[in-house]
Formats: C-alpha cells, sequence, structure tokens
C-alpha cells in the first residue's frame, strides 16, 4: 500500500513534475530558464497572494524557435488562461478581476513592434498591471461617474525580438533558439497532450490555494534588489514553501537570468554617455568640451560621431549630462588658459549611482586647482585606444 506524501514534498513533488512536462515539449536554453518558468507557472496559480505580477517574456531572433509551443504548454497548465489574441481591450479589461486570470499573448511584437497600430491601451494595461493598485481610470457617461478598472495580472508575451524596456524590466526573460542538430522533444498534440497538463494545472492550484496566507505573508531572502525583487519575490516564494532542491534553484535562475538580461539590455543614450565620458577622462582631472566631444566621437564602436547631422555637438552633451547634474563651467588649466570644460570629481556622483561596475581609475579626485601640474603622458585604455592628455589647454 503506497504512502502519501508528506505535506512538506507536495509542492516539490508538483514543480518536478511540471518541470518534466516543460521539458518533454520544449528545449529551454538553460536550466535556469526551465526551473523559472516552472515556478513562473506555478506562481500564477496564487495571484491573490502577490504584491507584483511577474511577466513572462518569451523571444527569439526568429520564427521557429519554440515559442508559440512553450506558450501552448504555459497554457495548458497556467491558472486560467486567457488568451488575448484578436480580443478587444474593452474584453480584456473587464475580465481582470480580484482574482485574475492569466493573459496571454503571442506574436506580442504585433502590438509593441513598428507594426503596431492602435494597441496604446492593451500596453497600458500590460505596463500597469505589474503592481497592484494601479486601476485603469475610465469615465462612464451613462453613469456619470469615473471608474477604477483594475490591471493587475500575470501575463506572458512571445514574440520576435525584444519587447519594450517597460515591459522587460518586469518579466522573467527566456531567450528561446532554434533546436541544434540532435536535440529533439516529444511531438505536441492538442488533443493527445493537454489534458494530461491541465491534471498538473489542477494539482498547482489545489496546493497552492491551499497556503495563500502563507505565501502572502513571506519575506524572502532575495539575492537581487529593487525591481528585480519584486518581479522575482513570487517565484523564489514559491519555490521555498516547495523546499527539496526548488529553494536553491530558484535563487539560481534569478542570478543567471538578471544577468544575462542586463548583459542583453541597450544602455539609454544618457548611460552610454555616461560610461563613455569615464573612458574620456581617463586619469585627467578635468577637460575642455572640445577634447571632451573629440575623445568621445573618436571611439568607432560609440555613437558619437553619428549622434544628430554632425554628431554630438557641446549643447546636447550638456542637456544629456544635465540630467544628472552635471554642468560644464570655466575651468582653468595649468598653463594660464581658461576654458568651458568638465571637471571628473562632477562625475564620481552619478558613476557610483548608476554605473557602479566602472573601474575606478582615479581615486577621489578633486576639483582641479590652478596650481595642478600638466598631464603629460598619454592614455591607454581598453583596446589599447590613445587617449592624448589635454595640450595647450583650451581646445
Amino acid at each position: 500500500m503506497s504512502t502519501a506524501p508528506r505535506p512538506d514534498t507536495i509542492g516539490a513533488e508538483l514543480l518536478d513534475a511540471t518541470h518534466a512536462a516543460l521539458t518533454r515539449y520544449v528545449i529551454l536554453p538553460t536550466p535556469e530558464a526551465a526551473d523559472a518558468v516552472t515556478l513562473w507557472i506555478a506562481a500564477t496559480h496564487a495571484q491573490p497572494a502577490w504584491a507584483h505580477a511577474p511577466r513572462l517574456v518569451i523571444r527569439g531572433p526568429e520564427k521557429r524557435c519554440g515559442k508559440s509551443r512553450l506558450l501552448d504548454v504555459v497554457e495548458a497548465t497556467c491558472h486560467d488562461p486567457f488568451i488575448t489574441v484578436n480580443s478587444s481591450t474593452a474584453a480584456v479589461y473587464r475580465s481582470i478581476t480580484d482574482d485574475p486570470p492569466t493573459m496571454l499573448v503571442d506574436e506580442a511584437d504585433t502590438i509593441f513592434g513598428p507594426k503596431a497600430d492602435g494597441n496604446e491601451d492593451l500596453r497600458g494595461l500590460l505596463n500597469a498591471g505589474h503592481q497592484r493598485n494601479r486601476p485603469a481610470k475610465r469615465y462612464d457617461a451613462a453613469a456619470n461617474r469615473v471608474e477604477s478598472i483594475p490591471t493587475f495580472a500575470m501575463a506572458a508575451l512571445a514574440g520576435i525580438g525584444a519587447m519594450p524596456d517597460t515591459i522587460e524590466d518586469r518579466a522573467v526573460v527566456v531567450r528561446m533558439r532554434r533546436r541544434a542538430p540532435g536535440e529533439s522533444v516529444a511531438p505536441y498534440r492538442h488533443r493527445r497532450d493537454r489534458p494530461n497538463l491541465q491534471d498538473l494545472r489542477i494539482a498547482l492550484y489545489g496546493w497552492l490555494r491551499g497556503i495563500l496566507a502563507s505565501l502572502e505573508s513571506a519575506e524572502p531572502v532575495m539575492p537581487v534588489e529593487d525591481r528585480a525583487a519584486d518581479t522575482w519575490e513570487p517565484l523564489v516564494i514559491v519555490a521555498d514553501h516547495a523546499g527539496g532542491t526548488w529553494p536553491e534553484r530558484a535563487r539560481a535562475a534569478v542570478l543567471a537570468l538578471t544577468a544575462e538580461a542586463a548583459d542583453n539590455t541597450e544602455q539609454s543614450d544618457r548611460m552610454r554617455l555616461l560610461v563613455d565620458c569615464h573612458a574620456a577622462f581617463g586619469r585627467d582631472a578635468a577637460l575642455p568640451t572640445a577634447l571632451m566631444l573629440e575623445r568621445l566621437k573618436g571611439d568607432p564602436e560609440a555613437p558619437w560621431a553619428t549622434h544628430g547631422p554632425i554628431g554630438l555637438t557641446a549643447a546636447k552633451l550638456g542637456a544629456l549630462l544635465r540630467e544628472y547634474d552635471i554642468r560644464s563651467s570655466n575651468v582653468r588649466f595649468p598653463n594660464g588658459t581658461q576654458a568651458k570644460g568638465y571637471q571628473r570629481a562632477h562625475f564620481t556622483d552619478a558613476w557610483a549611482r548608476y554605473c557602479p561596475d566602472l573601474p575606478a581609475t582615479l581615486e577621489r579626485v578633486p576639483t582641479i586647482p590652478t596650481d595642478q601640474p600638466e598631464p603629460t603622458q598619454p592614455i591607454r585604455e581598453a583596446g589599447n585606444r590613445t587617449l592624448r592628455p589635454i595640450a595647450g589647454g583650451a581646445a
């Protein structure tokens, strides 16, 4: 006579079963990605417990990368799936309740990409619905009142290419790829295979709905901070309640996928400028604006030579840096000349806040004194590109 699993093993066994079903039909890019998707699916069944509704972004560079098949498995196992293909925005809004469905969007690039048209309200819903208490406001003329429509719901989006930063910054991002020679999966047939996956859905729902109060009050130790912690916290809470190997696997997935997302995130122009200014300074304490521009535009891999019709200008440089409270000033250089320029010391606070991984090439740089010796040695940096020092003051 078989023995029923102990209560503290039920969750781990269900996650193991979900993981096995997922990897039967889909090849995920990494083991951490497979664990993350498994935990995301489970977390959809406990949405009333969460303060944030993480998105699942399933993206690939081309067609036939397994995006739609992964979405099929998610649809069969997640809580109350709501497919938004051809759904009106009003219908989507009205479908979100205090116990929301799981929104599934295939070909999401048609909503956010250059061919998108008329989807502003749906984009707004997907952006706002990551956090509780962000309702959409609509005026009901018939009732002469303003309505608050809930937006909070977990959502999975599959498409070609990257989603907007406002989506991916709130998402578990899985970068799919085509199967390599020798990689194979079981064929998925909707009528034959979906019922077994739906049995997993029912079991996950029964397990997690029985511990909603515990899930809601959990405060897990997170390996990341800020928005990443908000996004991944529901998945880590599920893993901690499941036990077994899942708490460690969940945190490994957090670190692996957030690091991958950071590596593949395009910097804004302002962030790129901060990093490139760090390289342009080298070990110089101050640079004339003209020399700063020359060094920025001299990097063939940087965008500044083609930034605008004539490349980055002094006015545009000043406008971008003012967002970080960095401004040019009159600087007197060692040879007695004076010119508009930038002091390295004025950048250090912004570098520490926004680019903490930059190397500290000059510690505790003071504002340049009028009697400081003029630098005479060229500076070499990454790629062995020579940055010439200030010569003769103003350039």
